[in-house]
């Protein structure tokens, strides 16, 4: 029986009309959805609000059981949730099952957050026990993107319901079924009490209503770095915390002692994986000037050899860009790069949503492409001749989410790395890469650092509460 019944899918009401479910791809009808309305998210939070005490109060067991079912049902039905993420987001099918891995990942993780120690016993200046506790932080807001949807709502919504919260998602309405109803789905079926978990897909008045609501304290936000500038001023006006990971322009750093026969797949994967819709995307290839012609040469023949097309009937490398306004933004960076003197090495074409593989050479600090973050397969190569030249260029520009080195001495790679502010550094690898286990964000205008795995999880959706217990009744002198 299927997991995901368009004609059940929606159990609760919603009132901002229907909304169309279209492949990229083809442009296809997949089914229809009922989007939010901003009125829809108190109703929601009242909901969450209203379940979360008893929830909190379940024993550890009956929560983590819950998490860990939710994981085994992903990888039950993961033959239909693939096929879902491949057709709705525009993903490979090797995308899709890596969601679906981490997916899976994310519950388990969260499980285990069920059962941690919440606390510390203090010393105290009077006679009495004194100790903290962590204890939810109520419900939990989480507004999630298109680009790899299950992802990037599971692991708030995961640990959020684990340490004993409700949960409203607002998942991006393009990709409402794969990055929201799917969740509710898997979570019904693992045993997640009713209420605790409200999937809202709507546009940005429906997540402006989200930060507004006096009982969603907590914020968890993944979206551009301008939304998210949004989201946190509006979070601190409310009061409330907001946790913002953000977009980046991240660079891969090639040193003179670079294997190239080995670099230029890990090259190409940072910049073209998912059609570069990925925050980590490798925006900014930084290659030592020994090896810069031969990179950009090689770089452009692999870009041209990859297959750009429909990855639900096709094998391809390289699936759709999401819709219309996302290519126009590609095309438009990529055409003014050109105008202001980038080399075209390979793509900068396009048919229908299907966006080439693109390279660039002879960038600099004005061109386009390589000084914005670009959202799409777009990789412009610059060259540096020393280490200090390197640095400077890699810590360059607003954002600091991912870094990639690639050399031989590892010591030295890391000795670089230390003088790039980033959230997150890959020596010999591209700056794609997520676990479940491993903390997760960026800094500046990435973000508001780490807030994904283990203790970051519980400082993002806990609070610290502190408890004294005396057995008399402490007397004062009035």
């Amino acid at each position: 029986m299927p997991l995901l019944d368009p004609t059940t899918w929606q159990t609760r009401p919603l009132s901002g009309g229907e909304h169309t479910v279209t492949e990229p791809a083809t442009g296809e009808r997949l089914g229809a959805v009922t989007l939010a309305a901003a009125d829809d998210v108190a109703t929601a939070a009242r909901a969450a609000h209203a379940a979360r005490n008893d929830w909190a109060g379940a024993p550890h067991f009956a929560r983590a059981a819950v998490l860990r079912k939710a994981g085994d049902l992903f990888a039950a039905h993961a033959d239909e949730l693939r096929d879902w993420i491949v057709r709705e987001s525009g993903s490979i099918p090797g995308k899709a099952d890596f969601e679906l891995h981490v997916a899976a990942q994310e519950c388990y993780e969260a499980a285990a957050l069920a059962s941690r120690p919440t606390g510390q016993v203090l010393p105290s200046e009077a006679p009495r026990l004194s100790y903290t506790r962590r204890v939810p932080v109520g419900v939990v807001g989480v507004i999630a993107p298109f680009n790899a949807p299950l992802i990037l709502s599971i692991r708030s919504v995961a640990p959020a319901l684990a340490l004993g919260n409700g949960v409203v998602l607002k998942p991006d309405p393009r990709t409402a079924v794969c990055g929201g109803l799917a969740l509710a789905a898997v979570f019904a079926e693992a045993g997640l009490p009713d209420g605790l978990l409200h999937v809202l897909p709507g546009g940005a008045e429906v997540g402006q209503a989200l930060v507004a609501d006096p009982l969603v304290p907590v914020i968890s936000f993944t979206g551009s770095t301008g939304a998210g500038r949004a989201v946190g001023e509006a979070a601190g006006r409310h009061l409330k915390r907001a946790h913002l990971e953000l977009g980046g322009n991240s660079a891969l750093v090639v040193l003179a002692d670079a294997d190239l026969d080995a670099v230029i797949s890990t090259a190409a994967w940072g910049s073209f994986f998912h059609q570069g819709q990925i925050c980590m995307t490798t925006g900014r290839h930084l290659v030592h000037a020994s090896l810069y012609e031969e990179y950009v040469e090689r770089l452009a023949a692999k870009a041209d050899s990859l297959a750009v097309g429909d990855p639900y009937r096709e094998q391809v490398h390289l699936g759709p860009i999401i819709d219309d306004t996302q290519l126009a933004k590609i095309r438009g960076l990529v055409e003014a790069s050109t105008a202001r003197g980038a080399k075209l090495a390979a793509g900068g074409e396009h048919d229908r949503l299907f966006y080439r593989p693109t390279v660039l050479a002879g960038v600099d600090d004005t061109t386009p492409a390589y000084a914005e973050e670009v959202f799409g397969p777009v990789a412009p190569v610059r060259s540096f001749d020393t280490l200090d030249e390197a640095a400077a260029l890699a810590s360059a520009g607003p954002y600091g989410l991912s870094l990639g080195i690639v050399t031989r001495d590892t010591a030295r790679g890391l000795e670089l790395a230390d003088r790039i502010p980033t959230g997150i550094v890959h020596i010999n690898d591209q700056t794609v890469n997520d676990e479940a286990v491993a903390p997760f964000g960026g800094t500046a205008a990435s973000g508001t650092g780490a807030r994904f795995g283990g203790d970051a999880n519980l400082d993002a959706f806990t609070d610290i509460r502190w408890t004294t217990v005396r057995g008399d009744v402490a007397g004062y002198p009035f």
